[in-house]
């Protein structure tokens, strides 16, 4: 069993998440000029979100499983989350198949300067949506060197 108790769970936190940074002209302004539709598959627990910024705003569709995507991740949802604490090189982890791509990969790489202030904001959402427990940042100590 990963982090997140439930799907549930899992699903409010990320798709809560994912709305904060549609809703960020700093973020979702670069991210709609990508018109990317990106499919996130998560494991323990099971949890599919699209992100679709192919039209005038960001849409997060949790369990939307139609939706033709540019690009999918596959990933656990305890990768994602210390994704978005700013703790997985996506490039590593890539390479070590703790997430996996399907489609273009370099456009999906130039888009990490548009998120990379979220990096700041999880701990921030965690925090004021209740999920403080889940803010690993208290404890992390980054790795020498």
């Amino acid at each position: 069993m990963g982090m997140f108790k439930s799907a549930e769970e899992f699903e409010t936190v990320i798709v809560g998440f994912f709305n904060l940074i549609g809703e960020t002209p700093v973020i979702a302004d670069k991210l709609l000029k990508s018109k990317m539709i990106i499919r996130f598959i998560y494991t323990d627990p099971d949890l599919v979100v699209v992100v679709d910024c192919s039209g005038d705003k960001a849409e997060t569709r949790a369990h939307d499983t139609e939706t033709k995507a540019i690009v999918e991740m596959s990933m656990s949802a305890d990768v994602a989350h210390r994704f978005w604490f700013g703790m997985v090189n996506l490039t590593k982890a890539l390479t070590r198949k703790e997430m996996v791509a399907k489609g273009p990969i370099p456009k999906v790489l130039k888009l990490l300067p548009a998120i990379k202030p979220s990096y700041a904001m999880y701990p921030q959402y965690l925090e004021a949506n209740g999920y403080g427990q889940y803010n690993i940042t208290k404890s992390y100590t980054p790795p020498a060197g």
